[in-house]
């Protein structure tokens, strides 16, 4: 009908390096934890979608690793998974902070300056740097990427939030929705057990033994009241299996205890949760084991 609004919908991508606040974001964007949250680099692994409902758009916003140079085969995947947002999007959101200079990874900046969609610039953590600091960042990074449409926020503070989202929204195509309107991710509620699960386990843990865990849901049981999950922690050595589970097991009690509280709160009922640690030598160098926990 005349003077009816058209319907948006896409997908937007987000990429970034580690540490500059992408999950921070999107979940500030989306309104829920989707994305695990730690203050050490390579916390996201995976593609994560995060879709944001209106009455007349749809913004599917997907979170993927940071960009890196891969040290080892988990790696090479996780920035195979990173740099697969050129695929698909719509509109392509690249997030930088204060702390970084306008020197973006070389392959990444080929790939950006020979994009034919919107590019959205946004600067985080404007809440840790003065305005004279912003203006600097801004003027470098316009420089490289003059088409890209520049904003500031803090994701934290919620800082400017509603500003970028309507900003989105802007530069989407017109299209009927690509999912449900009651849907808020394609990732199953496994998968985000698994994901509470190591985000306490990077918490709790220094070094490189959070980076040499995976977690693997073997059972998660929903009854009436109470949902009962088993989950298997895999490290690669026996020394990291001892780290994990600690003198008399406290150290895997408190994680699981953690694990569980986050749960609950997420999925809205009890949780009832039994961790065991197993080890897999070596398993993010090995093909046949990160095929086995769903990396390609």
């Amino acid at each position: 009908m005349e003077g009816e609004k058209q319907h948006k919908a896409g997908f937007v991508n987000i990429l970034g390096n580690p540490n500059v606040g992408k999950s921070t974001l999107m979940n500030a964007l989306v309104g829920e934890k989707l994305s695990i949250i730690t203050s050490k680099a390579q916390t996201t692994r995976n593609r994560i979608l995060g879709i944001v409902n209106g009455e007349d758009f749809q913004l599917i916003f997907s979170d993927t690793p940071g960009i890196l140079k891969p040290g080892y085969k988990l790696q090479e995947t996780m920035r195979k998974t990173a740099l697969s947002v050129f695929q698909d999007a719509d509109v392509l959101v690249f997030v930088t902070d204060v702390f970084e200079k306008a020197e973006p990874d070389e392959q990444v900046l080929k790939r950006i300056k020979k994009l034919k969609i919107p590019l959205i610039l946004v600067l985080n953590k404007i809440d840790l740097a003065d305005q004279q600091k912003i203006e600097i960042l801004r003027e470098a990074w316009l420089e490289l990427f003059p088409n890209a449409i520049f904003i500031p926020v803090s994701a934290l503070e919620n800082f400017n939030l509603k500003n970028l989202l309507n900003l989105i929204i802007e530069q989407l195509p017109s299209a009927l929705p690509f999912y449900p309107k009651d849907m808020l991710t394609d990732k199953s509620e496994r998968f985000f057990a698994a994901e509470m699960i190591r985000e306490k386990i990077l918490l709790n843990y220094k070094q490189e033994v959070p980076y040499a865990v995976e977690v693997e849901i073997e059972e998660f049981k929903e009854e009436k009241h109470i949902t009962r999950i088993r989950a298997v922690i895999y490290v690669e050595r026996d020394s990291q299996k001892g780290i994990i589970i600690g003198e008399k097991g406290n150290a895997l009690k408190r994680t699981g205890t953690q694990a569980r509280l986050e749960m609950e709160k997420f999925f809205e009922t009890k949780i009832f949760l039994e961790l065991y640690v197993k080890v897999r030598k070596d398993w993010r160098d090995n093909d046949q084991a990160l095929k086995s926990f769903g990396y390609h």
